[in-house]
């Protein structure tokens, strides 16, 4: 649910308001609250919609290290609401900023900590499957495994491919399937990470083949939110359709 209210960007990145862990008595009066009147109701969304998208912003700052004083953020809520604040905007406004830098320097030191990590999984993941039987790893690092054989035409890089896949991450996570969205992918097949590109190619149609795809194949250090940077990546991916690219127009006969 997102907010209905236009806050400060600085204060929603770095605050937010939690419905629970509050003192005993916030408690009970949330809990027994009215809402019959459609004013109470209007009332009620307005804090709840707030609330419900800035809690996200303080188990983020926790997450990374950093304490939250859940009990001074309502006091200071309540002190806005009633316009009595004991900082000056300019005050409110340099905190904020200084403990937004502080959390972006948080992310960063997080995602690189990541990204070192996942490409040591990554590497161990790759040495141990290259060893397994009936597992293909290709000059560039690419590993596959034919699962189903087809015996239809194998598409080349122009070439436009239909498929359905599962793709997880090494530790068995899954971030898409087109299985359970209930529609094939149709694309260009150089249009993709490298990995797909190389490794469908090498797939007749009716074929199902198993990939590991290395980081530097995939998206790289690219944080994509389902996929952490540095990720290798797993797609069992099934060929169900080719359509030939169009070839170039001839040039004109020169006279």
């Amino acid at each position: 649910m997102k907010s209905i209210y236009k806050l400060s960007l600085v204060a929603l990145a770095v605050i937010g308001l939690s419905a629970c862990n509050q003192e005993e008595k916030a408690t009970n009066a949330s809990t027994n609250v009215e809402l019959t009147t459609e004013a109470q109701k209007e009332a009620y969304s307005v804090g709840a919609s707030i609330g419900r998208y800035m809690s996200g912003h303080i188990k983020e700052q926790e997450e990374l290290g950093l304490p939250v004083d859940r009990t001074l953020i309502v006091t200071g809520f309540t002190s806005g609401l009633n316009d009595q604040l004991k900082l000056t905007e300019e005050e409110m406004q340099t905190i904020l900023q200084s403990l937004d830098k502080k959390l972006n320097d948080k992310r960063q030191e997080q995602a690189k900590a990541i990204a070192v990590k996942n490409l040591e999984d990554g590497k161990k993941f790759l040495d141990e499957n290259k060893a397994k039987s009936g597992v293909v790893t290709t000059e560039s690092g690419l590993q596959y495994e034919v699962l189903t054989p087809g015996s239809g035409e194998k598409p080349a890089a122009e070439d436009t491919v239909e498929v359905d896949y599962v793709g997880t991450l090494i530790d068995g996570k899954e971030f898409d399937s087109s299985y359970k969205r209930g529609e094939s992918l149709k694309f260009p097949l150089n249009r993709v990470i490298p990995g797909w590109t190389e490794g469908v190619q090498l797939m007749p149609v009716g074929a199902k083949y198993k990939f590991v795809i290395p980081a530097n194949l995939a998206y790289g250090d690219r944080d994509n939110g389902t996929i952490p940077p540095n990720s290798t990546l797993i797609f069992e991916v099934e060929l169900k359709s080719i359509e030939k690219a169009a070839a170039p127009a001839a040039e004109p006969a020169k006279k």
